[in-house]
């Protein structure tokens, strides 16, 4: 076999990438608003803390996937650790996840890529072009999915590249930030009434926790680098640190620059970039910046969906045995891709209503499962190569931080917590 014959090995960065791609999503813009309450200082301390637990909880998810096939996912793992009943939850938990998030990836990224169109067909054409949302919906599904479709290396290569882009429309943004942020609003020392902080904190739990949600992806990159621990390990630190830095930078960006008592709009618009920017552009110029993060945002939910669709993907080929075939993956596609899909065509609004669930879920399967899964593969497994550092207080740590998240996240949405209006 010629070294043009020899099958490329995983690179060293492309999990990290994946990692990355998977966590930086559109979520992203929604930190800043939603940890106004807690403000800059209360904003580092919780995000270190929430990345920290699910650093290790996935770390965890590794340590139990690790003695099952390669190729086996969530169904085959829980189902063989904890039995069928956590099986179900998890299956539901999983399922729900992350197709919710597709199909919000979908339903932006119509929008985003109609948008683009359009500007684009401007430049070329004297009369530009006007796709719907639904084709443009299409487009941006289609040019995805077919990545998803061929293999996790072609997903590892698009991720790359959409990372790349990302990080320098995103320092290119920052970048013109950062230099504006004043000390006085980022401490927030300007106000002279007594400020309250951390009542604020349990809603901010939950988004913060779904800033970090890759680990759909673990399994993934198990079979990816053929069951090797340590790389998917480096894959796992280095994939969510660059994600966390990201998130620091931008707080430091937004919180440094926007008065905390400036959010109301804001908060109302949900995190909305055009309503930030406006916001912004009362204290600093904003109009070079504005095309920038809209580039960043495309990016940002492409990585994401890639990500995303890789975990489910994999997670549906595992539950229904279908082959690593090119008629297996194309049957697993379908799968994937279409139930999302025809919901956003069909529901272009109405399911949006549900994603305040999205963190209720992966409170369960993306935390809570981990922590029980390596409880039961150190009991069934004596030896392991691979094991997470802290023994069985680690396993009680991640525990207390899963039942944290659930329980705020239900208390959100039942209402029943202090909610900052700016």
């Amino acid at each position: 076999m010629t070294a043009s014959q020899r099958p490329s090995k995983p690179t060293r960065f492309g999990g990290a990438m994946i990692i990355a791609g998977t966590a930086i999503g559109a979520g992203m813009l929604a930190n800043p608003t939603a940890t106004s309450g807690v403000w800059f200082i209360g904003s580092l301390l919780l995000l270190l803390y929430v990345w920290f637990c699910m650093y290790i909880s996935g770390l965890m998810l590794l340590e139990a996937t690790l003695h099952f096939p390669q190729g086996a996912s969530f169904h085959t793992v829980v189902n063989a650790l904890l039995g069928p009943r956590w099986n179900l939850i998890t299956g539901v938990a999983v399922a729900f996840v992350l197709y919710s998030l597709t199909y919000a990836y979908i339903f932006v990224g119509g929008g985003l890529t109609q948008n683009t169109l359009v500007a684009a067909s401007g430049w070329l054409f004297e009369q530009p072009l006007q796709p719907s949302r639904q084709l443009s919906s299409v487009v941006f599904l289609l040019v995805l999915a077919t990545s998803v479709w061929i293999s996790t290396k072609v997903v590892d290569r698009f991720a790359t590249i959409l990372i790349g882009g990302m990080l320098t429309s995103f320092f290119l943004s920052v970048g013109s930030l950062v230099p504006t942020v004043t000390p006085s609003v980022l401490l927030n020392l300007d106000v002279q009434e007594q400020q309250s902080y951390w009542p604020y904190l349990w809603a901010a739990l939950p988004v913060c926790l779904a800033s970090f949600g890759y680990h759909g992806n673990v399994p993934s990159l198990v079979s990816y680098y053929n069951k090797q621990a340590q790389p998917v390990a480096r894959s796992i630190l280095w994939g969510s640190l660059l994600a966390l830095a990201i998130y620091l930078l931008w707080q430091l960006a937004v919180q440094g620059n926007l008065p905390r008592a400036e959010f109301a709009p804001v908060i109302a618009a949900d995190g909305d970039v055009a309503v930030l920017l406006q916001a912004l552009s009362a204290y600093i110029t904003t109009d070079n910046i504005a095309g920038i993060l809209s580039a960043f945002a495309y990016m940002a939910i492409a990585s994401s969906f890639l990500g995303v669709t890789l975990g489910l993907f994999d997670y549906l080929r595992d539950v229904f045995n279908f082959s690593d075939t090119a008629s297996g993956r194309f049957k697993t596609a379908l799968l994937t891709f279409m139930p999302p899909l025809l919901a956003c065509l069909v529901f272009p609004t109405g399911f949006v209503k549900v994603m305040g669930y999205v963190g209720l879920m992966a409170a369960i399967w993306a935390v809570l499962v981990p922590a029980l899964l390596v409880r039961a593969s150190r009991k069934r497994f004596a030896q392991a190569d691979y094991q997470v550092f802290g023994g069985t207080t680690m396993i009680a740590f991640i525990v207390v931080f899963a039942v944290a998240a659930f329980v705020a996240q239900v208390l959100l949405l039942l209402q029943l917590l202090p909610m900052f209006k700016g």
